[in-house]
């Protein structure tokens, strides 16, 4: 059985940054959901995008949400997750979103009108690895 080890902040933050496809989880009326999405982190937020009707554009706003990214190593025992929570703000100014190379907008994967971004103030962050004793630092992206 691999042994659990808690991530630092830093390293949690590092898996965070190098990633570009997590899930948010949001509580709504039917109950909750989960919702793959593409995203960048920007600051000490991840900004992701949605259309203003999807689960997340109806019900995220000002709504404790939780984020996750995670890696499997298939085989080798070896895995890593790392979960953030806070309240999701819209972000109402694109000005906000300017960046010469457009870090701050993530690419959106789905087909459809995509133009609602969303941020998730990095609050809270924790994560922990499995594995045979491997270093954080190590873990793959």
């Amino acid at each position: 059985m691999p042994e659990s080890v808690e991530l630092s902040t830093e390293d949690c933050q590092r898996l965070l940054r190098a990633g570009t496809v997590g899930r948010v989880a949001v509580s709504t009326p039917g109950g909750p959901h989960i919702v793959p999405v593409n995203y960048v982190v920007s600051g000490d937020a991840v900004i992701f995008r949605t259309s203003p009707y999807s689960v997340l554009g109806s019900h995220a706003r000002n709504s404790l949400l939780a984020f996750e990214v995670d890696h499997l190593e298939p085989g080798q025992d070896d895995s890593w997750s790392v979960v953030a929570r806070g309240r999701c703000e819209f972000i109402d100014d694109p000005r906000e979103l300017d960046a010469p190379d457009d870090a701050k907008r993530p690419k959106a994967w789905a087909t459809g009108s995509r133009n609602l971004f969303l941020r998730l103030p990095l609050t809270e962050v924790s994560g922990r690895s499995l594995g045979a004793g491997r270093a954080p630092l190590a873990l793959p992206i």
